[in-house]
């Protein structure tokens, strides 16, 4: 059974006006098999864990450990965690012209796994899981996200996932922009990803709409750069009914 463990997490980015610190000291455990869901209001720094776990320069973790299997990945360069067994699909997916998806995920695949996948087999499971995702086949020689819509960027996300097979996905707001075709098969994915290869999850969103198609073992609310309760689908529930008054001590703005 694999473990990611985050320990006493601190971690700021860089401001105009000098640093300033958005994880305030983040404690989670997740093992293989387990969902974990991570709500709170824009700006508690949901996002900003992801990106510190995964390695993202933008942000400078100044105290605290994230271990995978023991190993504190934040030694790690990016590509080492990805190796590792971490994978992170963004909020926001890059686009990248001039290299193909085909390309793409042939190379990650060949740097996760340590040798190039067989063609003729590498083909074949690429084919099944595009087919999984709904995905057309033309998509295999588009450059990397170009030109793809919202929901056609976190279906490649998930294709990824899929084909990458990690120990552990951080799903930073893979439901926004999704319609309600886009999340079913987006969720579908995730579902087989995680129990296909007794995966953990790490799942992080505003709504409960994902929930109602990946159910998660906790859920975390998070506030002030902290995990500030816990609970079961239960609390993504209460979430749902009340908001994050309570957690934040001031009303969510109204939506317009």
């Amino acid at each position: 059974m694999a473990t990611l463990e985050i320990k006493d997490l601190h971690a700021a980015v860089t401001t105009d006006e000098g640093p300033k610190e958005i994880l305030k000291g983040v404690n989670l455990t997740i093992r293989s098999g387990e969902i974990h869901a991570i709500m709170g209001p824009n700006g508690s720094g949901k996002s900003t864990l992801s990106y510190a776990i995964a390695g993202h320069p933008k942000y400078e973790v100044t105290s605290g450990e994230v271990l995978l299997d023991g190993e504190n990945v934040l030694e790690m360069s990016v590509d080492e965690r990805a190796r590792a067994g971490l994978f992170l699909a963004m909020q926001y997916p890059v686009e990248v012209p001039g290299v193909s998806m085909s390309n793409f995920l042939r190379t990650a695949a060949t740097s996760v796994r340590g040798e190039a996948p067989k063609l003729r087999h590498w083909v074949k499971e690429v084919k099944q899981e595009m087919a999984n995702l709904d995905i057309s086949a033309e998509f295999a020689e588009r450059s990397v996200n170009e030109g793809f819509s919202g929901g056609e960027k976190k279906r490649h996300e998930i294709l990824q996932l899929s084909l990458l097979k990690p120990k552990f996905a951080i799903l930073d707001e893979t439901d926004s922009g999704l319609d309600v075709d886009a999340l079913r098969v987006v969720s579908e994915g995730v579902n087989t990803y995680s129990s296909n290869n007794d995966a953990g999850v790490l799942l992080i969103t505003h709504y409960t709409r994902i929930l109602k198609h990946i159910t998660p073992n906790f859920v975390h609310v998070f506030a002030g750069g902290r995990i500030v309760e816990s609970g079961g689908v239960e609390l993504a529930n209460e979430l749902e009914e009340s908001g994050y008054v309570k957690y934040v001590g001031k009303p969510e703005p109204a939506s317009l």
